[in-house]
């Protein structure tokens, strides 16, 4: 008789991503014991490897399972650019099939802090128009494993002793506001955010992680709903109906009205104040009216849903030569090619002022990494790294579509620097 330890893995099942997985899923897997799962995924996260002899604490027949089950698999890094201004770090990380995705290493206001903003897609189908990544078109969403893995490589990144992060340097939380709409990836991210949060794994409170969208109230209910400890951030564009359908297309299919009463939904199931995101655009969105629409439509959200929004304001970054000019407001596009489709706007304190005697407050959130394109709204590839070899690319003006704003890595809120 054989008395040798019998796996119970299913050959015909692809192969798990060891990073990606819950310890009770792997230990279910795998039919292996819970404690010796969660010590198997604590050494794919700290590791990135599983060790060729299993340690005291594992049992061998459970590190051989989870050796036959699955695999460890990670992102090439090829490209760190530092920012000469700050301390924002990019990322360009290389996927398995050639395409690139681009992360950012935000310092948070506690020395050695850090969250890091990852992409969930390669490229973006809603063509939000003041986001580089937008212009790129969808050429897929990232497997959890994918989103999981840019944070464990920037956590590795912040331990190297010579990046000058500091001893005890850490990844505090995580902000999904890179390239692509998370929620049109959703199964993948809140697998990941699941994965992220794991004591085991990651172990970043929920409570630090923030999933920012352009507006898919599908996905902000399925937030609320499946992981509701994490914050929701909300891009606006504009809050005048045809001017937000101009900027953002997603409007098409979803109004904001409709939006607002799923942000609303999930403040009242969370008890999660949202995060309004407010790009100014000079000539665009900046003016006392455009101010004053914002300052009622926070109101009326607050009297409401009984939750105020956090109103930030973001100083446009620029985005380089336009593949195409801005449409004008009725629809016709303009004549003549535009080194970038907008400007700065130099309204930021008299827009505030508008805010605030109507009683709405407000803060400049500070975009750093703007120097190597780390700042909001800045993050893309050329369309040689961003496209998979054989793969198809859908057009960022004809193909968005409802479930598919990111782009771009902010800090979280405060005083704006100079």
């Amino acid at each position: 008789m054989d008395l040798r330890p019998q796996s119970t893995v299913d050959e015909r099942r692809p192969r798990l991503a060891l990073q990606a997985v819950l310890p009770a899923d792997l230990a279910g897997a795998c039919g292996i014991d819970l404690t010796d799962a969660r010590r198997i995924v604590s050494l794919a996260h700290r590791l990135g490897e599983l060790p060729a002899r299993s340690p005291a604490t594992i049992r061998r027949a459970a590190l051989e399972a989870a050796r036959s089950a699955g695999e460890i698999r990670t992102l090439a890094l090829v490209e760190r650019r530092a920012s000469a201004e700050d301390p924002f770090v990019k990322y360009a990380f290389r996927l398995e099939d050639g395409a690139t995705v681009e992360s950012v290493r935000i310092p948070l206001e506690r020395p050695g802090r850090y969250s890091a903003c990852v992409s969930s897609q390669v490229g973006c189908a809603l063509a939000c128009a003041f986001c580089a990544t937008g212009r790129m078109g969808l050429t897929r969403n990232l497997e959890a494993w994918e989103i999981i893995e840019q944070v464990r490589l920037i956590r590795r990144d912040l331990a190297a002793p010579t990046r000058g992060a500091g001893g005890g340097a850490r990844v505090h939380g995580v902000l999904f506001q890179g390239m692509g709409e998370p929620l049109a990836n959703a199964d993948r991210v809140i697998q990941a955010i699941r994965v992220l949060s794991e004591p085991s794994a990651q172990a970043i409170d929920m409570r630090n992680i923030t999933v920012c969208t352009a507006g898919l109230p599908s996905g902000i209910r399925r937030l609320a709903a499946e992981v509701p400890a994490v914050r929701l951030g909300l891009s606006l564009g504009s809050v005048r109906p045809g001017r937000r359908r101009l900027l953002m297309p997603i409007d098409g299919a979803h109004p904001l009205e409709e939006v607002l009463a799923a942000v609303g939904e999930h403040a009242r199931a969370t008890g999660h104040a949202p995060m309004w995101a407010y790009t100014l655009l000079a000539d665009q969105n900046d003016t006392d009216e455009d101010a004053a629409s914002l300052a009622a439509l926070v109101r009326s959200f607050a009297a409401e849903h009984g939750i105020s929004p956090r109103l930030s304001l973001i100083p446009y970054n620029a985005i380089g030569v336009a593949d195409a000019p801005l449409p004008s407001p009725d629809g016709v596009e303009a004549s003549g090619a535009a080194v970038d489709p907008f400007a700065r706007s130099a309204r930021l304190e008299a827009f505030r002022a508008v805010l605030s005697a109507s009683g709405v407050g407000s803060i400049v959130r500070y975009s750093g990494g703007g120097d190597v394109g780390a700042a909001c709204g800045q993050l893309a590839r050329p369309p040689a790294e961003a496209q998979r070899p054989g793969g198809r690319r859908t057009s960022p003006r004809t193909g968005a579509t409802p479930d598919a704003a990111a782009g771009g890595a902010s800090a979280p809120p405060r005083p704006a620097q100079a």
